[in-house]
């Protein structure tokens, strides 16, 4: 299987609302840090970011490891160059709009406040899909791009799976292993 990429761009696509003038995009996704490593979720509405997210969160805690949501909902996501490099070649930081920060709405059970951490750098992207026997196997070395940066990317079944973190550290686990 290919290379494929998932591109987000500021117009044509209902989950990217504005590109501000120092090239944050503010995108309708879901982002947090499990250990070290960052994850944005992305999907329609409805789609089960926050569910997944947050039971992401919590499956993190139980095992003793650092989680905090960094934004729901709304992700500002700013490209940070590293000096030297070709753009494209640099880092994602994910934040949040200060009206949101600390909040996960939970559909069914309102809105709730979670541990918090201000911003962290994106490692992987993982995009929530519905079940679908031609999906069974994603084409391989999938990325999503965002403000001309690149990250892996990783397709997960939105099938109400009672550990999605499990199933991101079986598709992705030198992302944990190495931190």
């Amino acid at each position: 299987m290919g290379r494929r990429a998932l591109h987000h761009r500021a117009s044509g696509r209902a989950d990217v609302t504005g590109e501000a003038a120092s090239g944050t995009v503010n995108l309708h996704a879901t982002a947090i840090v499990v250990g070290a490593t960052g994850l944005l979720f992305l999907g329609p509405s409805g789609a089960g970011k926050s569910r997944t997210a947050f039971a992401c969160l919590a499956q993190a805690r139980a095992r003793g490891w650092h989680a905090a949501l960094v934004a729901d909902d709304r992700t500002l996501v700013t490209p940070m160059l590293t000096p030297g490099r070709t753009p494209g070649a640099g880092r994602l930081i994910a934040s949040c709009p200060a009206p949101l920060e600390g909040l996960v709405e939970l559909r069914g059970t309102g809105i709730v406040t979670v541990p918090r951490t201000p911003r962290a750098v994106l490692d992987l992207a993982v995009a929530l899909e519905a079940p679908s026997a031609e999906g069974r196997l994603p084409p391989e070395n999938e990325t999503f791009s965002c403000a001309g940066t690149a990250l892996p990317l990783l397709r997960l079944w939105a099938d109400g799976a009672a550990d999605p973190l499990s199933r991101i550290l079986a598709g992705r686990p030198a992302l944990f292993s190495a931190r």
